[in-house]
C-alpha cells in the first residue's frame, strides 16, 4: 500500500496540494487526471522519492520495487533496441549486460590481459544467467517489443539511431520487462499507434501490481482503470469506476453543488434583506442581532470550478466539386519494400475516410501522395475542382515561426481580425490568460499541435488531410476538436489512432494491408464503405491484424 498523507506542495507562489491525501491498495489501476499544472505528475515524483512534499508524509514500502514510465527518458544509445530492453530485468538484466561485455572480450583475446579469467567468469556469469531465467527474460523482451510495434531486423540495431518516439517504446519495454510491483505511466500511449495501444491495454488488464497513469485516451482509460483520482486546486477527489463514469459523477456533483450554492446565495440574501431593513428598528433588535450571528457561522458552498473548454463557431469552408480526389493505378516502394501497386481509390465530397494499417503499411506515405508532398512511382493523384487543401503533419509544427508568440503567430495569420475573435479562438485551444504571449520557441508539441491546428480550422480548407491531429492533446481538448470537425461541412482523409477521433468522424475506413514479407501474405487494401464503428463490428478488428 502507498499513501500521500496531508501532503502540501508549493512551487514559489504556485500552490499544488493543500493538506491532500490518497491512498493505493494492492491490484488497483488508478488513472490521474486533472488541467494541466495541476500537479499529475509531482504526484509520481513524490512517490518515486525524486521530491518531498512541503508538510505531510509520503509512505512508500521499502521493499517495494517501482516503475516510472516518463516522458523525459534521457539519452539512450550505445546499446541495442534488444539489450537496452533487457537492462531492465533486474538481477538478469545485469547479467546479460556482463554477458555482452565479456563476450567482446572473448572476441578479442590479444588485448585481454587475463583470457583465462574471463572465460572462467563468462562460465560463471553464464550460469547464474541460465538459472536466474535469463533466457525466458530474453524470450519476453522479445514478446513486449513486438507488441510495441518492432519487427525482428529492428531489434539489433542501435538504439541511439531510432527517432524519439521509437526511444520511447524502448524505455516503456524496458520497465515492463521489470515486472516492477508499482508501475507508474505518465502518457503511456503517447507515440503509439492503435495495434500498440491495443496490445498495451491487454498487457495492462493482466498486471497484477499498482498502476497509477496519466492519459489522454479515453478508450484506454476506460478499459484499464478502476478508479480515477480528480487532481485540482490542491485536493484528491477520488472516484470508483471508469473515466467515462467519473465524468458522468463529477458532472452530477458540480450540478448539485451548484444548486446548493445558488440556494444558499438565495437564503443569503433574504438574511441581509432583514439585517439591512430592520437594522435600525429597536423592537427588531434581538432578531436582527440573532441573524448576524447566524450569518458569521454560515460555511459558505463554493460554487464549483468550471473546466469548460471555451466555444468557439467554426467557419464553414466553401463548396468543393463532387470528385474531390482520385488515384488511379498508383505504385509508391522504397526500395524492395512495396507499399503500394495499381492502387485506386476515389474519394467524394464529405466522404470522411480513416486510413488503418500496422506500422509501416504506407499511411504517412498515402496523405503525403494526396497532398502533394510526395509523388508515386507510376499512376496518378488527380484533385478535384474547387478544392482547397489544409494538410496537417508533423512536420507542419516547423512551420511555426519561433521567434512569434502565439498571439503574434494568429494575428500574424489573420491580420484583418479582431483580437476578441483571435483570442477566443485560442481559448477553444487551450491557450488563455499568459499563455497567448509564450514564445512559440517554448512550446511543447502539444501546444504546436493545438496552435497548427487553431490556424488551419479559423478559416478552414474544403478537404482537410489529417496525419495523426491528436497527439499530445488532452481529453477536454480532443472533444472540442471532434465536436468541430463533426459539424465540419468538407471532406477529410485522415490518419489517427484515437478511438475517440475514428468513431466519432469516419464513415468510410480504408485498411491498407501489405503483410510483413515474413509469417503474414500481403492483401489488397480493404475499402470499407461504413463508419469505423461499422467496421470494427462487422470485422471484429480495431486495428489491422488486432481482434477484440
Amino acid at each position: 500500500m502507498i499513501a500521500l498523507s496531508n501532503i502540501s506542495k508549493q512551487y514559489g507562489r504556485q500552490i499544488l496540494f493543500v493538506e491532500a491525501s490518497l491512498q493505493l491498495n494492492p491490484g488497483e489501476k488508478v488513472g490521474l487526471v486533472g488541467p494541466n499544472g495541476a500537479g499529475k505528475t509531482t504526484i509520481f515524483r513524490l512517490i518515486t522519492g525524486d521530491e518531498s512534499p512541503d508538510e505531510g508524509t509520503v509512505a512508500v514500502p521499502k521493499r517495494l520495487s517501482v516503475g516510472y514510465f516518463r516522458q523525459d527518458l534521457g539519452e539512450l544509445s550505445g546499446r541495442s533496441v534488444l539489450d537496452e530492453t533487457i537492462s531492465g530485468g533486474g538481477e538478469a538484466g545485469r547479467l546479460h549486460d556482463e554477458l555482452k561485455e565479456l563476450e567482446g572480450k572473448l572476441a578479442a583475446p590479444d588485448s585481454d590481459p587475463d583470457p583465462d579469467q574471463t572465460l572462467a567468469r563468462f562460465g560463471e556469469v553464464l550460469e547464474a544467467y541460465s538459472h536466474g531465467g535469463g533466457y525466458e527474460l530474453d524470450a519476453r523482451a522479445r514478446r513486449i517489443l513486438s507488441g510495441l510495434g518492432f519487427s525482428d531486423d529492428q531489434l539489433e540495431g542501435d538504439v541511439g539511431e531510432l527517432s524519439g518516439g521509437w526511444k520511447m517504446r524502448v524505455g516503456m519495454a524496458r520497465i515492463l520487462l521489470g515486472k516492477p510491483e508499482v508501475l507508474l505511466m505518465d502518457e503511456p500511449t503517447n507515440h503509439l499507434d492503435i495495434e500498440s495501444i491495443i496490445w498495451l491495454e491487454r498487457f495492462l488488464s493482466d498486471y497484477s501490481g499498482i498502476l497509477l497513469m496519466t492519459c489522454h485516451d479515453k478508450d484506454f482509460m476506460n478499459r484499464v482503470v478502476s478508479r480515477i483520482i480528480d487532481v485540482d486546486a490542491g485536493e484528491f477527489v477520488s472516484y470508483t469506476g471508469t473515466y467515462d463514469h467519473f465524468t458522468r459523477q463529477r458532472a452530477l456533483a458540480a450540478a448539485n453543488r451548484e444548486a446548493a450554492h445558488a440556494r444558499q446565495q438565495s437564503m443569503l440574501a433574504k438574511e441581509r434583506r432583514f439585517v439591512e431593513r430592520f437594522a435600525t428598528h429597536a423592537s427588531k433588535a434581538a432578531q436582527v442581532q440573532s441573524r448576524v450571528k447566524k450569518l458569521e457561522k454560515i460555511e459558505l458552498v463554493e460554487p464549483p470550478r468550471q473546466r469548460k473548454v471555451v466555444e468557439f463557431k467554426f467557419r464553414q469552408p466553401p463548396r468543393s466539386g463532387e470528385n474531390v480526389v482520385e488515384l488511379k493505378g498508383v505504385a509508391k516502394a522504397y526500395g524492395e519494400n512495396v507499399l503500394y501497386e495499381d492502387f485506386d481509390l476515389k474519394i467524394r465530397r464529405n466522404e470522411r475516410w480513416c486510413v488503418m494499417g500496422r506500422n509501416g503499411a504506407g499511411k504517412t506515405t498515402l496523405l503525403k501522395m494526396v497532398a502533394g508532398a510526395l509523388t508515386p512511382d507510376a499512376g496518378t493523384v488527380q484533385l478535384g475542382a474547387s478544392l482547397k487543401l489544409g494538410y496537417f503533419a508533423q512536420q507542419s509544427l516547423d512551420l511555426l515561426d519561433p521567434q512569434l508568440t502565439v498571439f503574434d503567430q494568429v494575428q500574424n495569420m489573420f491580420p484583418a481580425e479582431g483580437q476578441g475573435s483571435l483570442r477566443t479562438l485560442l481559448g477553444a485551444f487551450q491557450f488563455s490568460g499568459g499563455d497567448v504571449e509564450k514564445p512559440i520557441r517554448v512550446l511543447s508539441g502539444g501546444e504546436k499541435t493545438r496552435l497548427v491546428l487553431a490556424q488551419m480550422l479559423f478559416d478552414p480548407p474544403n478537404f482537410l488531410v489529417l496525419d495523426e491531429p491528436t497527439n499530445h492533446l488532452d481529453l477536454e481538448t480532443k472533444e472540442m476538436l471532434v465536436e468541430a470537425l463533426v459539424a465540419f461541412e468538407g471532406t477529410m482523409l485522415f490518419v489517427s489512432h484515437d478511438r475517440t477521433f475514428l468513431r466519432g468522424l469516419s464513415n468510410r475506413v480504408l485498411e491498407l494491408r501489405p503483410g510483413d514479407g515474413e509469417t503474414i501474405p500481403a492483401e489488397a487494401p480493404l475499402l470499407y464503405e461504413g463508419t469505423y464503428s461499422e467496421f470494427v463490428q462487422s470485422t471484429g478488428s480495431e486495428a489491422a491484424g488486432v481482434h477484440r
